[in-house]
C-alpha cells in the first residue's frame, strides 16, 4: 500500500468546505496556514508538490453577497471571479514565509483531451514545478460553459495527477475515506482502508452526499480514482477538515487508499504506445544513438518528416533504414518540423519567427521498442 511518506511528486486536492466557513463564508485562514506547513514538509522530504483547490466560488459569493443557494451560472461565474484572487493570494500569504513560491494556474477538463492544449499544460507545469514552485490550480470557472460543478475539481484532480506523471493523488474531502454506505445515515458502513480494484460492487456503493459548499460526492471521487490509478497513480481519500491534514494521514490517520498497479512513467509510455501515429520522422544516426542514452529527440537529427500532423499528434520514429523505432508525441506540426529539420534548436526561432521547444519529441512523451537499445 502507498503511503504519503513515499511520495516523489503528489497532487493535493482541497475542497471548498476545507478552506471556506460554511457559516460565515470567511476563509479558514488557520487552516490553511497548517497545510502550508504540510506542504513544506512534503517538499523538505524531497516530493514535487502541486495543490488543485476549489474555494473561489464559495469565497466569492460572500463577498458579493449572494448567500448560499443555488445560483445561475452568470452569479456562479461573477463569484469564481472575486473569489479567485482571494484564493491566490491566501496560499501565496500562507506559503511565503516557508520561501514557497506559488503559481496559478487555471484550467479546464478540456485542456487535458486536446492534446495540443495537454502539451501546453504540461510544459507549463513541468517547468513550473522544476523551478520549485508549487503550482495552485484550479477550473476556470469565470468562462465556463456549462453548468458549474464543484465536483468537477476531483476529476479535475486526477487529470492534473496524469499530466504531471504524480505518483500520489491525496483528495483531502470532509470524509475519511470510501466507506460501504453513507456513514452519515447508517451506524454498519464499512470503511475500506484499501481498494485494490474497483468493482461493479464498488461503484454501486457509491453515492451522491455532498456539503452545502461543495457538490462533490462519492461518484466523483470514483472516477478520479479510475483515472488515477490507471495512469499509474495511487489515490487517497481522506478527511482533511483537522490542521496538518497530511501529516496527519501520513501518520496513520483514517483514510481509503486506491493502489495502482503500475508506475506514472510505465503507464504513459504504453498510453503512447498505443496512439496510431499520423506521420512518421526519420532519425540520423546520431540521434538514434542518443534516443539509447535516453535523450531527447532534436530537430537536428531529423533527416526526413512524413504525413500530415499537427502539434500534440503521435508520430512514428524511423532509422535510415526505415525500421520502426517507436513513437512520440510531437511538440511541432509537419510543416514545422520540416523547416526545422536539421538545425540545431538555437537556430529554431530565426527560422520559424518565434521561441519554440529545444526538442521536437521529448523523451518523457516517446515509447520507443526495446530493439531500438539494441541496435
Amino acid at each position: 500500500m502507498a503511503t504519503l511518506t513515499d511520495a516523489r511528486r503528489v497532487v493535493v486536492k482541497i475542497g471548498s468546505a476545507l478552506l471556506v466557513d460554511r457559516t460565515t463564508g470567511d476563509l479558514r485562514a488557520d487552516w490553511l496556514r497548517s497545510l502550508a506547513e504540510d506542504v513544506a514538509w512534503l517538499k523538505a522530504q524531497g516530493a514535487d508538490v502541486v495543490l488543485v483547490s476549489s474555494g473561489s466560488i464559495a469565497l466569492g459569493r460572500g463577498v458579493l453577497g449572494l448567500g448560499q443557494g443555488s445560483l445561475p451560472l452568470e452569479q456562479s461565474q461573477a463569484a469564481a471571479a472575486v473569489g479567485q484572487i482571494r484564493l491566490a493570494r491566501a496560499y501565496e500569504e500562507v506559503l511565503a514565509p516557508h520561501g514557497i513560491t506559488t503559481a496559478q494556474v487555471l484550467v479546464t477538463l478540456e485542456d487535458s483531451a486536446n492534446r495540443r492544449r495537454y502539451l501546453n499544460s504540461r510544459a507549463t507545469l513541468e517547468t513550473l514545478i522544476g523551478l520549485g514552485a508549487v503550482p495552485i490550480v484550479n477550473e476556470n470557472d469565470t468562462v465556463a460553459t456549462d453548468e458549474i460543478r464543484f465536483g468537477d475539481n476531483d476529476r479535475l484532480a486526477a487529470q492534473i495527477a496524469v499530466t504531471v506523471g504524480a505518483d500520489q493523488l491525496i483528495l483531502l474531502s470532509d470524509v475519511d475515506g470510501f466507506y460501504s454506505k453513507n456513514p452519515m445515515q447508517h451506524d454498519d458502513a464499512e470503511r475500506f482502508p484499501v481498494i485494490d480494484r474497483i468493482t461493479p460492487e464498488i461503484e454501486a456503493m457509491a453515492g451522491d452526499a455532498g456539503s452545502g459548499l461543495s457538490k462533490g460526492g462519492m461518484k466523483t471521487k470514483l472516477m478520479a480514482a479510475k483515472t488515477a490509478v490507471a495512469a499509474g497513480c495511487a489515490m487517497a481519500i481522506t478527511e482533511g477538515s483537522a490542521h496538518r491534514p497530511l501529516k496527519a494521514l501520513a501518520e496513520g490517520a483514517n483514510a481509503t487508499w486506491f493502489t495502482a498497479q503500475t508506475d506514472p512513467q510505465a503507464a504513459r509510455k504504453s498510453w503512447i504506445a498505443a496512439m496510431k501515429p499520423i506521420g512518421r520522422v526519420m532519425l540520423d544516426e546520431g540521434a538514434v544513438a542518443a534516443l539509447n542514452r535516453g535523450k531527447s529527440l532534436l530537430p537536428a537529427g531529423i533527416t526526413m518528416v512524413d504525413g500530415a500532423f499537427e502539434r500534440g499528434d503521435a508520430v512514428a520514429l524511423i532509422d535510415t533504414r526505415g525500421v520502426v523505432l517507436g513513437s512520440g508525441l510531437s511538440r511541432y506540426s509537419a510543416e514545422e518540423a520540416m523547416r526545422i529539420k536539421g538545425h540545431r534548436s538555437t537556430e529554431i526561432e530565426a527560422i520559424l519567427g518565434y521561441p519554440g521547444r529545444a526538442a521536437l519529441i521529448h523523451r518523457d512523451d516517446m515509447a520507443l521498442q526495446e530493439m531500438v537499445t539494441k541496435q
